[in-house]
């Protein structure tokens, strides 16, 4: 008891949420007693479990809805805002059974006026709402505060791509292939835009599950739902040379890519590799790993791909998210039409009249 007391309190005042310790000690009495038999806290009780219910949210949303980490991480960041918010810093008690959309309304103001982005805005106040849907499901309120708010619509905004003799020249430029180092920087980027891997994606990948043999690898992407993706003779190739100095220089590791360490590769390092590699081609001003994703989507429709079939190879739930990739490769040919059609080159005078 006395530890489940400790660990409670240090929870509390780490995501500073003022809790008492009578409060603690009710709340340390439940969770000794199991996952299983903890119930959350009936509506219009003075003690709030929020840390419990907050952490019993996230586990539900990345274990039984199966969510990204990236997505429950970004909620948790979001919730514990709001939190903050309207305890004010954990000056005051809450009880989510007195949270009205006024609080979520203000909470807006007080973001937008802060400078967070219109994008950025929407995510927490979808992160409160699927918060408040989770209590009242559990019974801990009856109504969704967040629910009636209503969220000024974005413009569509089309992904960045990278121009394929750009990339071109970037992976067929020389490479070293006795420099471990530089081996794995270009087969990442070879692989981002010849499979259309997310950077979590790349990152998670097992040495086990890539077959250049058979020239194909398993994936294991959002909800956990796994999708086999194809690859040709020359990412074959490089994948093969790749294990081969990582295994000699440095030590063994049960996913793919590594660090010199033997580690396997965090975020930041990918960003960076792709980021430093796009920027000596021109790649614009979208640098990221996502780029090479949507460029791998744009250059297989221009090459005639079937829509359903690049809807299979990103692991897309529907072939809505796909299609945002038809305006971008339309776009791109109203681009090249009026660059290169005599007629397009004209002056238009008096258009219209």
């Amino acid at each position: 008891m006395i530890k489940f007391f400790a660990i409670f309190l240090f929870l509390s005042r780490k995501n500073s949420i003022f809790v008492t310790e009578s409060d603690a000690t009710g709340i340390a009495q439940q969770m000794g007693k199991g996952a299983q038999s903890m119930k959350l806290s009936p509506v219009g009780t003075p003690i709030l479990y929020i840390i419990m219910t907050i952490e019993r949210f996230l586990q539900y949303i990345e274990f039984e809805l199966r969510l990204s980490r990236h997505t429950v991480s970004s909620y948790r960041n979001d919730l514990q805002q709001f939190t903050d918010y309207v305890t004010a810093g954990g000056k005051h008690r809450l009880d989510v059974a007195t949270i009205s959309t006024h609080d979520v309304r203000a909470w807006i103001v007080d973001l937008s006026n802060r400078g967070i982005s219109p994008r950025s805005i929407r995510r927490k106040v979808q992160a409160v709402r699927a918060y408040f849907r989770y209590l009242q499901r559990e019974g801990v309120v009856t109504s969704n505060p967040a629910l009636d708010v209503e969220l000024s619509k974005l413009p569509k905004r089309l992904p960045g791509t990278v121009r394929e003799k750009n990339l071109d020249s970037l992976l067929d430029a020389e490479l070293d292939e006795t420099d471990a180092e530089a081996v794995r920087d270009r087969l990442v980027l070879m692989m981002l835009y010849e499979t259309g891997l997310r950077r979590a994606e790349l990152i998670g990948l097992r040495d086990a599950d890539v077959d250049t043999r058979a020239g194909s690898l398993k994936v294991l992407g959002k909800r956990n739902k796994e999708r086999i993706v194809p690859f040709g003779d020359e990412l074959a190739r490089l994948i093969d040379r790749y294990r081969e100095l990582r295994d000699r220089q440095w030590a063994g590791s049960e996913t793919l890519f590594v660090t010199a360490g033997g580690k396997a590769l965090y975020p930041s390092l990918v960003y960076h590799i792709v980021h430093d590699a796009l920027a000596q081609v021109g790649g614009g001003t979208q640098l990221s790993p996502h780029v090479l994703r949507h460029s791998f989507a744009s250059t297989m429709l221009n090459h005639g791909a079937e829509l359903n079939s690049v809807k299979e190879l990103l692991g897309h739930s529907s072939l809505a998210a796909t299609q945002v990739y038809t305006h971008v490769t339309f776009s791109e040919l109203i681009n090249n039409y009026k660059h290169a059609h005599p007629r397009a080159l004209k002056k238009e005078v008096n258009h219209g009249s």
